[in-house]
């Protein structure tokens, strides 16, 4: 049988004409090493700080420490499905997480996924988890009170809409009935507030460390005093890995913040 010139040339340029169609071009580089929630990546040169990157599987990870060879990148799941070689992308996004209303009442991880079984978050939009806090001159002085409820803290040493305060004790002392009660106090003053945006409170409650079932008591208890309806909780707890612990602050911060940008208060 012989060789049809004309044949191959057809196949060829019918080859050559479907190459690269499906071709997804992104930026990858290969895991050096891993553990502790850490992986050593090379190959990511221009790779942002705090950029989401992938890993196989789905596993999401931070680029966090940007070196002159490698990048080190937290991990956001478990270690122990990524081994040395693997390929991981570049995403182009910076770490962000959901904001907006639709989070009130819901009850997320670091990363703003759903943990409540409620469906997916109905988030108006979405902000950077790590932003620089505003200086000294752009803030506006406390003027405004926030009533406790608790009548030794608001008699003795009031608090401020705006103020930061920090709540510490020994070891089982009420360092969180304290905050729980605060947010519990909120929902007479919430109420009464009607349709006035701008006296409502919300609260974010984050919790780090703790352990599932105390989580989940903390929320039962909203939920029976209907405390939920303005409130958000963002779980970190023991069983997850430490970069989850360590995104929690600012993910809860940024949800925060998208109440203070509209004129509200959280």
């Amino acid at each position: 049988m012989g060789i049809q010139a004309a044949e191959i040339s057809a196949i060829l340029k019918e080859q050559i004409k479907n190459f690269g169609k499906d071709a997804e071009v992104a930026e990858v580089g290969r895991v050096l090493s891993v553990g502790d929630g850490i992986a050593r990546v090379h190959g990511l040169d221009n790779v942002q700080a705090g950029e989401m990157v992938e890993f196989p599987g789905g596993i999401q990870g931070m680029a966090l420490n940007l070196e002159s060879d490698n990048v080190g990148v937290v991990i956001f799941g478990s270690d122990r499905d990524i081994k040395e070689g693997d390929v991981v992308k570049r995403t182009n996004s910076i770490v962000d997480v959901p904001a907006g209303k639709g989070l009130l009442g819901r009850v997320v991880d670091g990363l703003g996924n759903p943990l409540d079984g409620k469906g997916p978050i109905d988030a108006t939009e979405r902000r950077v988890a790590d932003v620089k806090a505003p200086g000294i001159i752009p803030r506006k002085s406390v003027h405004e009170p926030m009533a406790t409820g608790l009548k030794s803290v608001d008699a003795m040493i009031p608090i401020g809409r705006g103020q930061r305060e920090l709540i510490i004790g020994d070891r089982q002392t009420g360092k969180t009935a304290v905050a729980l009660d605060t947010i519990l106090n909120q929902k007479s003053y919430n109420d009464a507030a009607g349709a006035d945006e701008s006296k409502k409170l919300y609260c974010i409650y984050v919790a780090v460390g703790q352990k599932r079932s105390t989580v989940a008591q903390l929320v039962k208890k909203l939920e029976e005093s209907g405390a939920i309806e303005y409130s958000i909780v963002v779980a970190a707890t023991a069983s997850d890995p430490a970069p989850m612990q360590f995104l929690a602050p600012y993910a809860a911060t940024a949800m925060a913040e998208y109440f203070r940008d509209n004129g509200m208060h959280a």
